[in-house]
């Protein structure tokens, strides 16, 4: 009996031949452009609504505390769950959130709620996605490595990362679009129908059952049990440390609209470019690696990018040209992506499949969490040292991270896959 196609050729396109796959990839990159879409919605109705910047702010803390207080306990889920599922649950939820919003947004509502309580309300469905996302973020990834066959991962791995960050570039653009278009509530009725039709793709998927029974695991054991393996896998521990505090300390992409009207004064337009300039680094380095994979010193690569990150960060803070300051931006978010895609490898590689879902729960809770805690790190660091001098802070912090980890985790550093 022959091979499928993707047992037998080294092409960029192994894993896109794989039918469900193309399913997972599908559904997510459908997800993302909606909770996008969702995220800038909520942002430009929260400022509408309250004309306070710090409410802003507030969103993210919204949903930043459950997925991090849930964390641990959605990975011992995950893994004691079916997978499809669960990542079904997931979305739905979601649907049942933009739905929500959709009903906030009503003439209806407005009629006979005060701004205050709509905005309470907004909270109050952005703290449920935080539960949501705790759950079905993780779920993504265990699918994918069940999905893949070993050595197609990595390929498999940066095809999705590319999928993720075109759907988050194009998610941000589109529902500005939406907005100026459509207002509020015709935006939030294109984000509900495109989390339907992410569902209806994801449903495709077949049934993916639990690799361990539930009676064979208390909950805290099984929890303690995913956090000892991070923790005694040097070089997991090393990546996801290194890629936390990048994020954490390396947040300069929080500051670009003070950069953009203060520093380098060159308005809306400007900003819109100097925004988009890491995400479409990151495109380019997905691209990339999708093409000519690394096939050797890949920890060695990831503190190398790590550091140089740090060092693109360091040259933004100091720039006062729009062109150095977007190919800094975009210089850093070419090196992120290297490191993201090396991180994936890496964790999917090391961990055993019944242990995925804690494994990718403990790694979301450091590292997808420091997103929102660098932003109110940097906004911190802002106020008192003031915008420049807190970047160039964050630079520094996240090449002495990468130097640190060089020598202390030569683990990482000599890692193969």
């Amino acid at each position: 009996m022959s091979l499928p196609t993707y047992f037998k050729t080294g092409s960029p396109f192994q894993a896109v031949q794989i039918p469900e796959f193309r399913y997972l990839m599908t559904g997510r990159f459908l997800f993302i452009l909606s909770l996008r879409m969702m995220s800038t919605l909520v942002g430009w109705w929260i400022y509408q609504l309250t004309n306070a910047p710090f409410a802003i702010g507030l969103i993210g803390l919204s949903e930043v505390i459950p997925a991090l207080s849930l964390a641990l306990y959605a990975g011992h889920v995950i893994d004691m769950s079916e997978k499809r599922k669960l990542l079904l649950t997931g979305v739905f939820m979601y649907i049942c959130a933009a739905i929500a919003l959709l009903v906030l947004s009503s003439a209806f509502t407005g009629a006979h709620l005060t701004q205050h309580h709509i905005t309470i309300c907004i909270y109050a469905v952005i703290f449920c996605t935080g539960i949501f996302r705790a759950f079905a973020g993780p779920s993504f990834n265990v699918l994918l490595a069940l999905i893949v066959p070993r050595h197609v991962l990595q390929n498999a791995i940066t095809w999705n990362q590319g999928a993720w960050l075109t759907a988050s570039v194009m998610g941000h653009a589109i529902g500005g679009f939406c907005i100026a278009l459509f207002g509020n509530n015709g935006t939030l009725w294109c984000i509900s129908l495109g989390m339907l039709a992410a569902f209806a793709v994801l449903f495709h998927i077949k049934k993916k059952p639990a690799l361990i029974l539930k009676s064979e695991k208390k909950t805290w054991e099984s929890v303690k049990e995913g956090l000892r393996f991070v923790f005694r896998t040097k070089d997991l521990l090393g990546a996801i440390s290194l890629d936390m505090f990048a994020v954490f300390f390396g947040g300069a992409v929080a500051m670009v609209p003070v950069f953009a009207r203060d520093i380098l004064k060159i308005g809306p337009e400007g900003f819109g470019i100097l925004n988009g300039a890491s995400d479409a680094g990151a495109i380019c380095s997905v691209l990339l690696l999708t093409f000519f994979p690394m096939k050797q010193k890949q920890g060695r690569r990831l503190i190398i990018a790590v550091s140089g990150f740090g060092i693109c960060i360091i040259i933004f803070a100091f720039s006062k040209w729009f062109l150095l300051s977007f190919f800094a931006l975009m210089l850093s978010g070419i090196l992120d992506g290297i490191s993201v895609v090396i991180r994936g490898t890496i964790m999917q590689l090391k961990t055993p499949d019944e242990m995925k879902g804690r494994v990718l729960s403990v790694n979301s809770m450091f590292v997808n969490s420091s997103n929102e805690l660098g932003q109110f790190e940097s906004g911190l660091m802002a106020k008192i040292m003031g915008v420049v001098p807190s970047v160039i802070f964050g630079g520094c912090m996240t090449f002495l991270v990468a130097a640190a980890t060089w020598f202390k985790a030569p683990e990482l550093r000599k890692l193969e896959y």
